[in-house]
């Protein structure tokens, strides 16, 4: 069974167990014969998809308990096998979804870490440099480099740390093994997002099976 998760830079897909990711351009030009199954929040894309037939949108299977109004259908499939938690998908942009029940709380969304990185290069060119990755949240920094990362970290950190209260914290997304590690007992699943299209395609497979 091949799934296809498109964002906005990359589409990243699981065949079976092996995982692989194209970038959106390589992805136009990708074709295969065998039935995939998508979930796209990139606008540019959907005309794109419309012409590979055999792609096959999961979005509409979705059934999830919310009231946040434009919930993406990522967010949305990486919370879909939690009952109770708080979810980080921390890619281009860093979202936080609070779940009880399997109810969605609600959520919020920060800028991803590269964004930061180049809001500080526009400021000045005195602030284009690497975060260090090694910073220490406990001590004050002494050195530009230090307190640019200590101002992005910390500020994720506490966002998350508040918003956890006393959840656990499931972390996914290409810089989810990274925040991960700021945090007692979190959980990093790289698949995180695939395993809630496997579950709807369980819950639906009478439907999307039978489908051309």
């Amino acid at each position: 069974m091949l799934l296809c998760d498109i964002g906005n830079s990359n589409a990243n897909f699981l065949d079976d167990s092996k995982y692989f990711s194209l970038s959106i351009d390589e992805f136009v030009e990708y074709n295969n014969d065998e039935k995939v199954f998508y979930i796209n929040v990139n606008d540019n894309m959907k005309s794109i998809l419309r012409e590979k037939e055999n792609f096959i949108n999961l979005e509409p299977y979705f059934r999830f308990d919310t009231i946040y109004c434009g919930l993406g259908v990522d967010r949305i499939a990486a919370c879909y096998t939690i009952e109770d938690g708080v979810v980080v998908d921390a890619g281009s942009a860093i979202t936080v979804d609070i779940v009880s029940n399997y109810m969605h709380l609600g959520g919020f969304i920060l800028p991803g870490i590269v964004s930061y990185r180049d809001a500080y290069t526009k400021i000045s060119s005195r602030l284009k440099c690497e975060f260090n990755t090694q910073i220490s949240l406990d001590a004050f920094p002494q050195r530009t480099v230090d307190a640019l990362s200590y101002g992005v970290f910390k500020s994720i950190y506490l966002l998350i740390k508040d918003a956890a209260y006393g959840k656990k914290l499931y972390f996914t997304g290409g810089d989810g093994q990274f925040l991960a590690n700021f945090f007692d007992k979190a959980i990093y699943d790289k698949l995180l997002v695939f395993r809630g299209m496997k579950k709807i395609i369980e819950e639906n497979s009478h439907l999307l099976f039978d489908k051309k």
